[in-house]
């Protein structure tokens, strides 16, 4: 096996490499990239402009530049295809999996694209890019590859080998070979193990798998990556509405969707409305800050109207105020970590099979042992600090029912959001946050407004 080379992007290495671009030095250019996997290479490349990302690119060959191409960052990308005439596109996606081809020619203007098509070649890749187009990017149409192998149930296995080495000069990586029937129908799979163990006389039919994991063309790309994880699959088949096997879908293309997804909650997380990255423009960054931060000024300004109702009580007890800090912060916290319990159980719906009912009764059960114990922390240090009993009584208690209340919302909110078609990793930032503030102003407010003069 070919070993590659372990590539360090120094910035000595990068100076260099400016340098060599600039002097159009080809031999140093060729001989500094002989080795260098080709995923590197593409991060090498988001260093440079389009004009000079080209110029390396010539130097490389087909496969290669095909390759580099491919994991470019979807930006970059496109910026970089504007220079490229359709034929040196159509040069590009010949060498490229179906699936990374259309995602290609799925960024182009549509007459561009039906130039590149004109101008392939090959039937059969042009036909499998033209399906794949048809899909949404987002469902299992739109991820699978068309390249696959496949075996008619009635073959023998010398047919079956015959038929892989055929078939497998298009395909990069072989997990399993599928078996249909005559209508192309997917039966099942049978190892490659297993192909090679059997009598060469033995039909396919009577050696297969039945026990398949497939999704249909339609599945949405969260609910297949779900499945992919959830039995371990290195590759998991695409069938049509007829059971038709079209295509499949392989665990390095499901990974970047689930890295999409990981990206895509964590920005929400942390208040941010769209899909940015560092080097965006101001405006772009303003753009997906601002609204979750305009919402939590706004959340602000409600609290502090509402505090301007209990002014009075805020007035004959200084200390009141001192323990704001504390109850919106600890409501805030209990909140986020049960938001954020929930909304890494809705990615595994297996969690949910105990009963909704039964996995909210360990909710309350759980928030209930934790506003116990922290009420009691908080009466005992406040006693300490000289306040009174009557005062460490009400702050412990507003504490347990902020406590209680932030734990049902953080649970709650994300099951709201996600069954009524929203991501529930909104609640787990600003959102769940704000909310919380507010209401545990409201709960501790009512609290002493009820209790304080009585006592």
């Amino acid at each position: 096996m070919e070993e590659i080379t372990q590539f360090e992007l120094s910035k000595e290495f990068l100076d260099r490499f400016r340098q060599a671009v600039a002097d159009k030095d080809q031999a140093f250019i060729a001989s500094s990239l002989e080795s260098v996997n080709t995923v590197d290479i593409s991060a090498l490349l988001e260093e440079f402009n389009a004009d000079e990302s080209k110029f390396v690119l010539s130097l490389l060959g087909n496969e290669i530049t095909a390759d580099v191409v491919s994991n470019l960052d979807e930006d970059t990308r496109t910026r970089f295809l504007k220079l490229f005439e359709p034929s040196e596109v159509a040069e590009v996606v010949k060498d490229l999996d179906s699936d990374d081809a259309a995602d290609i020619l799925g960024e182009l203007s549509i007459q561009k694209r039906e130039e590149v098509i004109n101008l392939i070649d090959d039937q059969e890749t042009e036909s499998n890019i033209l399906e794949l187009l048809h899909y949404e990017e987002d469902v299992a149409g739109g991820l699978m590859a068309k390249e696959l192998i496949k075996a008619n149930f009635n073959w023998t296995i010398i047919q079956t080998i015959d038929e892989i080495r055929r078939q497998a000069e298009k395909v990069e990586k072989i997990y399993s070979v599928y078996v249909v029937d005559d209508n192309g129908k997917l039966l099942g799979r049978v190892s490659l193990k297993k192909i090679l163990l059997t009598n060469d006389k033995t039909k396919i039919g009577d050696i297969y798998d039945a026990d398949i994991v497939s999704v249909d063309t339609f599945t949405e790309e969260e609910e297949v990556a779900s499945i992919m994880r959830k039995y371990d699959l290195d590759a998991v088949p695409v069938v049509n509405t007829q059971g038709k096997l079209v295509g499949r879908i392989t665990v390095d293309d499901i990974l970047d969707v689930i890295t999409e997804m990981a990206e895509e909650e964590r920005q929400l997380m942390s208040g941010i409305a769209e899909d940015v990255e560092e080097d965006d423009s101001i405006w772009i960054l303003t753009r997906a800050r601002l609204p979750w931060l305009i919402i939590g000024v706004a959340g602000g300004l409600l609290s502090a109207e509402f505090m301007g109702l209990f002014e009075e009580d805020i007035m004959n007890g200084a200390w009141i105020a001192l323990f704001l800090p504390l109850i919106q912060a600890t409501g805030g916290n209990v909140g986020i970590q049960s938001s954020s319990i929930v909304v890494q159980s809705l990615a595994n719906p297996s969690a949910f099979e105990e009963g909704l009912w039964k996995r909210l009764l360990k909710v309350f059960l759980v928030a209930l042992l934790n506003a116990l114990v922290l009420s009691i922390l908080v009466f005992g240090a406040s006693n300490l600090m000289g306040f009174s009993l009557e005062q460490c009584f009400v702050i412990s208690l507003a504490l347990f029912s902020v406590v209680v209340l932030a734990s049902f919302v953080g649970t709650i909110t994300p099951l709201i959001l996600n069954k009524v078609g929203f991501n529930p990793a909104l609640a787990s930032g600003p959102f769940i946050t704000t909310l919380n503030d507010i209401l545990g102003l409201a709960i501790y407010f009512y609290i002493i407004h009820l209790l304080i003069n009585n006592f």
